[in-house]
């Protein structure tokens, strides 16, 4: 079946729009799905691995610095709160659960990955409530109940899974032997979580974007024009550690 994976996620975009309003009913159940997909990536996490590294300071200082700057920009030029919110939004938030297994999938490091998925969202967590306390509609909700509320959803999500494998490789090692020889299932059910995702967001496009149609699309260029961005900025960070290993691949070769 890993020849098909090329092809999962123009699948899930082609079943998302087609299938929008049944996909949007099992939405409920994707954070069921990333759990189960988390916990077959932590499972094979090398405790002794994780660290802060410079690496993660320079993707949180930019995420913080360049959220607020793009937000401010976009009201200057008069771009209206929702785009300068959606845009503020979109470069804070923190990686996608998913980035674990893509990444892991196409070669990344697994311990440096979820170090700053844990990192990130903890990041989120607490900047964000500074943000909303002058932006957005809940300015008068106090900042630790921001906090909590934020918290309290990214908990269960992230921070579960990571502490349960941990329990599982020091008191079940065999259940977590079995967990690391299944984690490619993971793979799956990420696409399974992307098509529910995808069909929530177009249905809910379907239903209230006719009269916002002018904000979907420049929030659609500004998307674009940041993951480019970030993608950009992400690959110059750790170009050096990629020639690095690059180099020492060659050298194990040669010698």
């Amino acid at each position: 079946m890993d020849r098909f994976r090329s092809f999962v996620l123009p699948i899930a975009i082609v079943l998302g729009l087609l299938l929008h309003k049944y996909c949007a009913l099992f939405t409920p159940y994707v954070p069921i799905l990333i759990f189960a997909m988390l916990l077959l990536n932590f499972a094979a996490v090398n405790v002794k691995k994780l660290k802060i590294t410079m690496l993660d300071v320079w993707l949180m200082l930019f995420q913080i610095v360049v959220s607020m700057g793009s937000y401010w920009l976009i009201i200057f030029f008069g771009g209206g709160d929702a785009i300068a919110e959606g845009i503020l939004a979109g470069v804070l938030c923190p990686v996608a659960a998913s980035v674990v297994v893509i990444s892991c999938m196409l070669g990344a490091n697994r311990e440096t990955v979820t170090t700053y998925t844990i990192l990130g969202n903890l990041m989120v967590a607490v900047v964000a409530p500074i943000y909303f306390s002058f932006i957005g509609q809940q300015q008068d909700m106090p900042f630790l109940d921001s906090f909590w509320l934020i918290l309290k959803r990214v908990s269960p999500i992230i921070a579960l899974p990571f502490i349960l494998a941990l329990c599982m490789q020091h008191w079940l090692p065999k259940v977590n032997s079995f967990l690391c020889k299944i984690k490619g299932v993971s793979f799956y059910l990420w696409a399974l979580a992307l098509l529910f995702t995808l069909g929530q967001t177009i249905d809910f496009m379907f239903l209230y974007g006719k009269d916002n149609l002018g904000s979907i699309i420049a929030l659609g260029i500004a998307s674009l024009i940041f993951c480019v961005i970030q993608f950009g900025q992400h690959f110059h960070a750790i170009e050096p550690f990629l020639f690095r290993k690059a180099g020492e691949r060659v050298h194990d070769v040669v010698h």
